[in-house]
């Protein structure tokens, strides 16, 4: 297995960790290797029978878990009969504006047809209802879903959707999730820095203030909180970095000694795998939250590979594929998919390489990246 082994000596003082910690670390002998097959049939099983009632409203966000963990498998083709069908789902759950252009600030992508018209953009333009807004999150998880399936975004109603971004960031410089009022924290702040980026237009955000309530957000202990004054957190910190760097903000926000502390507090988060806290146990996400976070900021190397990538295989299932979050747990679809990906920073043989601040592979990023010279090229630009 082609992983960059390295001596732990000199990084164990660094992390304050004990070398017998990792040493009497020895994962079951059954997973020592990515059950690829499993973890396949696992999320075409996902996309067979996606949830409802609690997490109906999030339905979106859940296919993009297997949508995206497929082409990290490097198994889109498993789904190429769908894909087109999925493709018109996604765009099925775009609200798009009346006819009397009054509600563009509820434009962007909602989670599921729950409130919307399934399938009827000309009768959604006639019957606006109400309370059917857009959902950040759900708008950024569409995109990207619709980008890692080829798609050219031709559909979608960029002004409409960089409208409805825009109305939902808050005086701080926050952003909530929906119109109608949400809590508001540093993963919305990351949500609309992707659909700006993506949609190669920055009028969705003051973009000022989202560096100054990111900077605000930065903790005693090093890294970001969810908000100001909040405990640092791995996700957080991956929301805020990644925002930054698709802002291209990050060595002028952060001072060199701020993003020499911040280096320490996410390397010292390495037990056997990562963890989002101190004092807290190793859990598969945050593999990719803190190992993608570290790989933006050119010192992922510094970690020890082979004891991240022993503890994220512990979590497979033998038996039904996925990764669950701790040793001997249910998988879910978002720590498997997010385990994945951690692995694929670590150069896991048959996984394909990561874009990071965007969480979608290389392949879907150069794809947009192609999008982006046409567009700017275009006689529209």
């Amino acid at each position: 297995m082609a992983t960059r082994n390295r001596s732990y000596d000199k990084e164990s003082k660094l992390k304050g960790l004990k070398n017998d910690d990792y040493i009497n670390f020895t994962p079951p002998k059954s997973r020592e290797e990515l059950l690829q097959k499993k973890h396949i049939s696992f999320f075409k099983r996902v996309l067979q029978v996606l949830p409802s009632q609690q997490l109906d409203t999030h339905r979106v966000s859940v296919a993009f878990f297997a949508i995206s963990g497929l082409d990290v498998l490097e198994s889109l083709k498993d789904i190429d009969e769908k894909r087109d069908n999925i493709i018109k789902w996604i765009y099925s759950l775009q609200i798009q504006p009346d006819l009397n252009g009054t509600n563009h600030k509820q434009c962007g992508f909602r989670g599921c047809s729950m409130l919307g018209h399934l399938y009827d953009t000309d009768k959604a333009k006639e019957q606006v209802i109400p309370y059917d807004s857009s959902n950040i999150a759900m708008t950024y998880t569409s995109l990207v879903s619709l980008l890692i399936l080829g798609d050219d975004l031709s559909r979608v109603n960029k002004k409409a959707v960089i409208t409805g971004i825009r109305s939902l960031q808050q005086s701080d410089g926050s952003f909530i999730s929906v119109l109608e009022g949400s809590e508001y924290d540093m993963r919305f702040v990351y949500c609309a820095c992707c659909v700006c980026y993506i949609l190669d237009d920055w009028k969705g955000m003051d973009v000022d203030k989202a560096v100054s309530y990111i900077v605000q957000s930065l903790s005693y202990e090093g890294a970001f909180g969810q908000r100001p004054f909040n405990e640092a957190h791995g996700g957080s910190t991956f929301c805020a970095v990644a925002s930054l760097v698709l802002m291209d903000r990050l060595n002028t926000a952060l001072k060199e000694a701020q993003l020499s502390q911040l280096k320490r507090w996410l390397l010292r988060r390495q037990e056997t795998g990562f963890t989002g806290r101190p004092n807290k146990p190793a859990d598969t996400c945050y593999s990719f939250w803190v190992g993608a976070t570290l790989q933006m900021l050119g010192v992922l190397d510094l970690s020890n590979v082979t004891f991240n990538r022993s503890f994220v295989l512990s979590t497979q299932s033998p038996i039904t594929g996925g990764f669950s979050k701790y040793p001997d747990h249910s998988p879910d679809p978002l720590h498997t998919y997010l385990g994945l990906c951690g692995l694929s920073l670590i150069g896991e043989p048959g996984l394909s390489p990561i874009f990071p601040a965007l969480n979608m592979s290389q392949r879907a990023y150069d794809h947009l990246s192609n999008l982006h010279r046409q567009w700017r090229e275009g006689p529209d630009h």
